[in-house]
């Protein structure tokens, strides 16, 4: 696990134990000003400011402001797998990527998308969205797809990854392009482009 999320989920390395109230006031300064004014807004000195906080507080949990602004992004959007009732497993896949899709649509979630593109340099910022956002989704799409094949719904024949990349890579190029919009029309039109090729092909 990375340093920030080791920081930001596990807590401190050193110094006074981590208070729970303190941490969440702190989240919450970030996500405010996130929301508010986007990156430039995010300091740690408004951050402790708005959390009424000293800024030794915040920087015995996390090294820079970004880092800050990553957990309080992770700690409110935490991807969880819609259930398929009946067996409608491939409708329960609709609904999780329109969730995914509503997710980065948030003002949050476009900041959250601005920060980790300018941040190049900053690998760690990146690798901890990639590991506690998009491949957890990406888990959930995982779990959705097993089901479908083992439900003969989808080919048995399936290439999971492949299938993953082809439903979930358009959600993330239009998050950072951002050239059209990201709602359930965008979604509903991927997966059901997708689906003429991962569907079972019926015997004539």
């Amino acid at each position: 696990m990375s340093s920030i999320a080791s920081q930001s989920r596990s807590g401190p390395r050193r110094g006074r134990p981590r208070d729970p109230k303190t941490r969440r006031r702190i989240l919450a300064a970030a996500s405010a000003l996130l929301n508010e004014g986007g990156i430039g807004a995010v300091t740690m000195e408004a951050i402790a400011e708005r959390a009424g906080v000293g800024k030794p507080t915040v920087y015995r949990q996390w090294p820079n402001a970004p880092a800050v602004a990553m957990a309080a992004f992770l700690e409110s959007t935490r991807p969880l797998a819609p259930a398929a009732r009946g067996g409608r497993v491939l409708e329960a896949l609709r609904i999780h990527l329109r969730k995914v899709a509503e997710t980065f649509a948030t003002r949050a979630g476009r900041n959250t998308a601005l920060m980790i593109a300018a941040a190049q340099n900053d690998s760690e910022l990146a690798k901890v969205f990639r590991n506690h956002f998009i491949m957890k989704s990406r888990e959930i799409g995982r779990t959705l797809l097993d089901r479908a094949i083992a439900s003969r719904q989808l080919r048995s024949d399936l290439d999971i990854e492949a299938a993953l990349d082809l439903l979930y890579a358009p959600l993330y190029f239009r998050l950072l392009i951002g050239h059209g919009p990201l709602d359930a029309h965008f979604t509903d039109a991927i997966i059901d482009a997708a689906l003429g090729g991962l569907k079972r092909r019926r015997r004539t």
